[in-house]
């Protein structure tokens, strides 16, 4: 998607197999829904390494780059903006995930997530970490 804006989303697991959360603020677009944290990528910077930016910037934690590994790639377009959505799962970091913004927070089971209170691009990431948490383990 030429044009499009790349952002990266951290799909957080902890040990009890739940998925963090954040809800869009007000005043920014598509204000009160859910979304996976991450952002915006800044020039020349890599998906993983704006990943590990985006997550000590919102979150306060520390995610090694080798800890990451893509989950999927979302090309969305809402309109006006075009987006590439780049997932990564992430199942250990440092530190305690706390809102650093002013966004509100909240883990759940994958399953119990409910799609519409979702930002519609971030359902495609929640669709495909279903899909990946039913495969079996290799």
């Amino acid at each position: 998607m030429a044009g499009a804006l790349h952002v990266v989303a951290g799909v957080l697991l902890d040990p009890a197999g739940r998925v963090l959360l954040a809800q869009r603020p007000p005043g920014k677009h598509l204000a009160g829904m859910w979304e996976f944290p991450g952002g915006k990528l800044d020039p020349g910077e890599t998906p993983v390494a704006g990943l590990v930016r985006e997550l000590h910037e919102e979150l306060d934690i520390r995610v090694e780059a080798a800890r990451a590994t893509p989950l999927v790639e979302v090309p969305w377009n809402y309109g006006e903006r075009a987006l590439l959505l780049d997932a990564w799962r992430v199942g250990r970091w440092q530190g305690t995930p706390r809102s650093m913004e002013g966004q509100a927070l909240q883990w759940l089971r994958p399953r119990e997530v409910a799609e519409g209170l979702l930002a519609p691009a971030d359902r495609e990431i929640l669709r495909a970490l279903l899909t990946a948490l039913a495969e079996p383990a290799a």
